[in-house]
């Protein structure tokens, strides 16, 4: 294990690093165990409204690979993620913030 993950267990998987673990800080998430019970929706509209800014799409799918991985312990890179978040949002089923 390395360092950072044991500092804080959340930066042991793939696509977690300062800037995301401070967004679950705010969400409240703590654990590889809570990220798994999540949903990357949720967690994207509830860091916008926390921070009262619209964030960069990209960061839910960071999320949707991270609850990914804590779910079935497959690493995938977040930018696998963002085909899907793209269709999403071109038929309009990406929430609004």
């Amino acid at each position: 294990m390395s360092a950072a993950a044991r500092a804080h267990p959340l930066l042991a998987l793939r696509n977690i690093g300062k800037a995301a673990l401070a967004d679950f800080r705010i969400l409240g998430i703590t654990t590889v165990e809570q990220l798994a019970t999540q949903d990357a929706d949720t967690l994207y509209v509830a860091l916008c409204r926390k921070t009262g800014t619209r964030h960069d799409p990209c960061v839910h799918d960071v999320f949707a690979a991270a609850i990914h991985q804590a779910r079935t312990g497959e690493a995938l890179n977040w930018w696998q993620f963002t085909p899907a978040r793209r269709d999403r949002q071109q038929r309009g089923d990406f929430p609004a913030v």
